[in-house]
């Protein structure tokens, strides 16, 4: 099969010969379900005698004309076209028949079961333009596009500039700006769509028709209006690409894609289910991520994927940002806090960690890079810039670079040198630190005690052994007291931290506190160490702690404790349990949740797994007895209550939820409770295949055939194992988005027998899978295959054997990656099943 891979050095080899391309693209896409025929016309300018090459897949390209003379059929190799005796000014025609995609690459074809109407998106990154047209698929090769595209009639057809409708089926589209090839974009379909007017700037949004009675416009809207308003006053320069349309596509392979003026986001933003809070949140985070990006990726572009972070780490730091400054949502640093540094703290210390200005020598190998620590910890590693500089400063020099770099291509040098310029300041060598070097440092407190006061204190800096770089930290110490049961701020200090020790002489003298909480407000990017009085306080106050942000820092910095095997998951689970309550948002409360899960059944010795996993399940019954009806957390319960349920009575109870046995007041039994619990239940063995089929038939969309084909996976059978392995390695008619979902029911906590017979032929169906597939598909299967269940050293043993052999990189770092999950739950197990505790 066609390798679809481009080198760093053969894209800035291309970039010193071609420029200024101009594509003119006809598309057909009335010609079955298969394929469509693609026309490129494209001027572009050359140095006079090089030869290039422009890239193309597809099943045939029927023609070949560069400057008038016809080239022969052997320039193409099933992938790029080669380009010879090129001119100052150069016209290339290709004709040819291009194939609809069912990975969520290229040109995405998807055909609704529930009223079989047909829709169509692209998505292009990072260099998938050309399974579409021919192109020179790189980010900073930037040409303008105009399309023109044949549809059947009653199609509706969106793409980066406004459509015409020229007759029967006939679209066409204006010239665009100058742009990456892969930020193009063609949606198209039977889709239905809801229209409005800011300012200058027309409003759209899409969906299908089947979901359209889902669609919350007004929200959205809101949203958007806000956040236009608010990056062009931040930025100083207005939104520049006319209209802004978002569209909702089926099987959409990634959260959401910046498409200029026509963005795309996975359906999974659209609710067919009642959600809480914190679904609105995220995505309300991911619509002005997306915004964001217009300025920081659209407008300026990174030159090569080195720079990712340009784009990315932007787009999440300005998303949260804008969320916290122009919406409802005022609390978006504390699920920062929360959940997007956890995360990259968590990323930050496998051993494939890399710099936030990472080494990127081709596109097979940024796949791996759009991670928690291009978005994540980058957008928390400039939040500390900001901080740095001062706002006004910072933006100031957002301003300059944007401007100067407008409709072009930039690296970290220019963006530096918009921040020097702004701030005065030499950044290089914090840029060094921060920007072009791996690693998370851990801080810690330490306090000199006399008779009950702080004789001296001093913050302790470490690194880890692969990455032992030390950097300067901005950043607050909190010093807590109990009174009353509860914890009260007595004091904070805020210092900069340099180097291995930085002595703290305000402390002197201070009453010895409760609680110390280095990087209070979290102003620093860095894991923090609890000491062992603070860990008592933890347990003693019940987390009574009136500041949501330090709360979270806290539920933070104990989960880190856990994945280190430094806190015993059982300790983590009571402590979770004992504290909750005072978690009243959602946007907190959810990965907290999640969190006790992984604890009991990741990193607990599995003898304790029933015992923990129980008293979670009696928790969460005894707050759906007094929480109030309709609430976001009587939701939360519930389907904590519907995963954790073991007990005949219980499991009783979650089974009711289908036969209408059990009506809790004031929640709505929707699609999402009904297969939360179908899954939950299928996964202990108390739903079978008609209980499946049954609620199918309720739901028998494609989000409804996901959600089976995942319990389905998910059954403790062999029968069901068997057919579900063969689903994912086998049957090429099943789309990448329902392999995903039936290898996410395949990995169940308590199936380890079953399981473990697939550990052997995962690795023996390793590189034959990754050469018969295209690298999204190759990636799901290491990733979502890994023996993830099976926490043993033999699985270790084998992932070393394995290593040992001459691997694609981006197949190497996979495996290293879930390697390290294994290797951190056996040291997590190891602790829980010593005698005593932590915490």
């Amino acid at each position: 099969m066609t390798k679809n891979n481009l080198t760093r050095e053969e894209a800035r080899t291309r970039a010193a010969l071609v420029s200024a391309p101009r594509y003119v693209v006809r598309l057909d896409l009335d010609r079955g379900a298969e394929t469509f025929a693609s026309r490129t016309e494209v001027t572009f300018d050359a140095r006079p005698g090089a030869s290039t090459f422009i890239e193309f897949i597809g099943p045939t390209v029927e023609h070949m004309e560069l400057n008038g003379q016809v080239i022969p059929s052997g320039a193409f190799d099933g992938g790029r076209i080669v380009l010879g005796d090129l001119e100052e000014r150069n016209v290339l025609e290709i004709t040819a028949i291009a194939k609809y995609m069912h990975d969520g690459t290229g040109l995405h074809r998807f055909e609704d079961p529930l009223d079989e109407r047909t829709y169509l998106h692209s998505h292009f990154e990072s260099n998938d333009a050309h399974r579409v047209f021919a192109c020179f698929d790189q980010p900073d090769i930037k040409g303008t596009l105009a399309l023109e595209l044949k549809a059947p009639a009653d199609w509706t057809v969106a793409s980066n500039t406004s459509g015409v409708k020229k007759g029967a089926g006939v679209w066409q589209f204006p010239t665009t700006k100058l742009i990456s090839t892969y930020l193009a974009a063609l949606v198209a379909g039977h889709y239905h769509s809801v229209h409005q007017q800011h300012g200058n700037i027309p409003l759209a949004i899409y969906c299908r028709q089947s979901l359209a009675n889902y669609l919350d416009p007004d929200e959205m809207f809101e949203i958007t209006r806000a956040g236009l308003d608010y990056f062009e006053s931040r930025y100083g320069i207005p939104y520049m690409f006319g209209k802004y349309d978002q569209l909702f596509v089926p099987e959409f392979s990634a959260g959401a894609m910046e498409n200029p003026g026509c963005v795309t986001f996975n359906e999974r933003y659209l609710f067919r289910s009642r959600v809480s809070q914190a679904a609105r949140q995220k995505r309300a985070d991911t619509i002005l991520h997306e915004m964001a990006h217009m300025w920081f990726g659209d407008l300026v572009t990174m030159k090569w994927f080195d720079d990712l972070w340009l784009n990315e780490s932007c787009a999440t730091y300005m998303g949260s940002l804008a969320s916290a400054e122009a919406t409802r949502f005022k609390s978006a640093w504390t699920w920062f806090a929360a959940e997007v540094k956890v995360a990259a703290r968590a990323h930050d210390e496998l051993p494939t960690t890399h710099p936030i200005v990472a080494d990127i020598p081709d596109v097979d190998s940024v796949h791996l890079n759009f991670d928690a620590i291009t978005y994540n910890k980058g957008g928390a590693v400039l939040k500390q810039l900001a901080a740095l500089l001062g706002s006004e400063t910072f933006f100031k020099g957002v301003h300059t670079y944007l401007e100067r770099h407008a409709y072009s291509n930039a690296t970290l040098a220019d963006f530096l040198a918009a921040l020097e310029e702004a701030s005065g300041r030499d950044l290089k060598d914090w840029a060094r630190v921060w920007l072009e070097e791996a690693g998370l440092n851990t801080l810690a407190a330490e306090l000199e005690v006399e008779d009950g006061h702080i004789k001296s204190a001093a913050i302790v800096q470490t690194a880890p052994e692969m990455h032992p770089i030390l950097r300067p930290h901005r950043l607050r110490v909190g010093l807590f007291d109990l009174n009353g049961g509860g914890l009260e701020r007595r004091h904070a200090e805020e210092l900069d931290v340099e180097g291995e020790r930085t002595v703290i002489p305000q402390l002197a003298s201070q009453r010895v506190p409760d609680l110390v909480l280095v990087n209070d407000a979290d102003l620093a990017y860095a894991r923090v160490k609890l000491d062992e009085r603070s860990l008592e306080t933890v347990n003693r106050s019940r987390m009574a702690l009136n500041d949501d942000l330090a709360r979270a820092l806290l539920w933070g910095d104990l989960w880190d404790m856990v994945r280190n095997a430094e806190l015993r998951a059982g300790d983590y689970v009571g402590t979770s349990l004992r504290c909750i309550d005072v978690e009243a948002d959602p946007a907190v409360f959810q990965p907290l949740i999640f969190r006790v899960f992984a604890a009991f059944d990741r990193y607990a010795d599995p003898s304790h797994r029933a015992s923990l996993r129980e008293s979670l399940a009696r928790t969460a019954f005894d707050r759906l007895s007094r929480i109030a009806p309709g609430s976001d957390l009587q939701l939360h319960w519930t389907l904590t209550f519907i995963d954790a349920a073991r007990e005949p009575a219980d499991v009783a109870w979650v089974a009711g939820l289908l036969d209408g046995s059990t009506k809790p007041d004031g929640l709505i039994i929707d699609f999402a409770v009904r297969w939360e619990a179908v899954n939950a239940l299928a996964t202990i063995g108390a739903a079978g295949p008609e209980v499946i089929a049954d609620e199918l038939e309720r739901d028998p969309t494609d989000m409804g055939r996901r959600e089976a084909a995942a319990a389905s996976a998910a059954r403790p059978l062999k029968e069901a194992k068997e057919q579900a392995w063969e689903a994912v390695t086998a049957d090429e008619r099943l789309s990448l988005a329902t392999k995903r979902a039936i290898a996410a029911g395949f990995h169940r906590p308590d199936q380890e027998l079953l399981l473990d017979a697939y550990v052997q032929p995962y690795f023996g169906t390793l590189l034959p899978f990754w050469e018969s597939h295209d690298i999204d598909e190759a990636l799901m299967f290491v990733r979502s295959m890994y023996p993830m269940m099976i926490i043993t050293p033999e699985v270790v043993q084998l992932v070393d054997q394995y290593l040992r052999r001459d691997l694609p990189g981006p197949m190497r770092r996979a495996l290293l990656e879930a390697q390290d999950g294994t290797k951190r739950a056996l040291r997590a197990r190891a602790l829980d099943g010593q005698a005593g505790g932590s915490a």
